[in-house]
């Protein structure tokens, strides 16, 4: 009666792998209980996340192709694409939301486009834009910029309004830190950079002030939900960020977050479910509105019963 921090499964985002492809369930070997999906085979994963009354999923592409300017993110027919419609027409009432970054479809691995090993932000912009654009015209509920390009949430906003588009929501990726939780997903999402590293366009990871900067700009551009990535981590973040904006926050539950604790879990050395719920909580009490979390599925069973 008197618990200060409610969890409840409306918090949890599931995020899901599709592949192209038909008939494909290949499981994660640094993510044990994580999948990458064909369409045909997300589907039906899906709607077992709408049973459980989660009501998000958030997609990451990973294309048979890949060049140095990562066109398949914007092919209308690629991967993401085909599975929002998939989604969309099969599971009622999903919401769908599109993670919006070229490192999965680049052959050099990296977020932006790359010129003599430098980083190119304001080109990429525009190759951010058309994959925003190619997820909405195929019925996107919302887009999740998570690339850490300067200027990208305006310049979705404006590619998504200029086409009609002024309904889709933006969840920013504001901050997003350079960290070493992200090695499961990378290999998840066969992701990783080809050369050097992230640093020059995530952050630093002992900066707190840096974050409030990057979240005001987002705002200012037309975010409408600012994600903190990872969370446990960075609980200190997600605190600071509700207090000063008063906006909706979205934290980041991430890949190595999640092996940790299986495979902890796995050796025995602690009760799995237990810590999950313990972690996810204090990700809430932080002031995170919404989780994304591998762990959305057994969560909720948890939360159901």
């Amino acid at each position: 009666m008197v618990r200060e921090t409610r969890l409840s499964v409306d918090n949890l985002v599931y995020p899901m792998f599709v592949v192209c492809g038909k008939g494909k369930k290949e499981e994660i070997g640094s993510m044990p209980g994580v999948f990458r999906f064909s369409v045909d085979m997300l589907t039906k994963e899906a709607q077992e996340v709408a049973d459980l009354g989660i009501p998000a999923v958030i997609l990451f592409g990973i294309p048979d192709r890949k060049d140095e300017t990562g066109s398949e993110a914007y092919n209308p027919k690629g991967a993401v694409q085909e599975a929002v419609r998939a989604l969309k027409d099969k599971v009622n009432g999903l919401i769908v939301i599109t993670d919006v970054c070229i490192d999965e479809y680049t052959s050099h691995g990296h977020c932006g486009l790359v010129k003599d090993g430098r980083i190119l932000n304001d080109p990429t912009l525009e190759i951010l834009s058309r994959m925003a654009l190619s997820h909405s015209e195929a019925g996107a509920d919302m887009v999740a910029p998570s690339d850490m390009m300067d200027g990208r949430v305006g310049s979705i906003r404006k590619a998504l309004d200029g086409n009609g588009f002024h309904d889709i929501s933006i969840m920013s990726y504001a901050a997003k830190y350079a960290s070493l939780f992200y090695g499961p997903f990378r290999e998840a999402a066969d992701s990783t950079p080809k050369f050097g590293d992230r640093r020059s366009y995530q952050m630093d990871p002992p900066n707190a002030i840096e974050a409030l900067r990057e979240v005001a700009l987002d705002i200012q551009e037309g975010a409408d939900i600012i994600m903190v990535k990872p969370a446990l981590a960075y609980l200190d973040i997600i605190y600071r960020i509700k207090n000063e904006f008063n906006y909706p926050v979205a934290a980041y539950n991430v890949s190595g977050e999640y092996s940790m604790v299986r495979a902890a879990a796995n050796s025995g050395w602690l009760d799995g479910d237990r810590v999950m719920m313990e972690i996810l909580v204090s990700i809430r009490r932080a002031g995170a509105d919404l989780i994304l979390t591998y762990f959305a599925k057994d969560a909720a069973r948890i939360l159901n019963k």
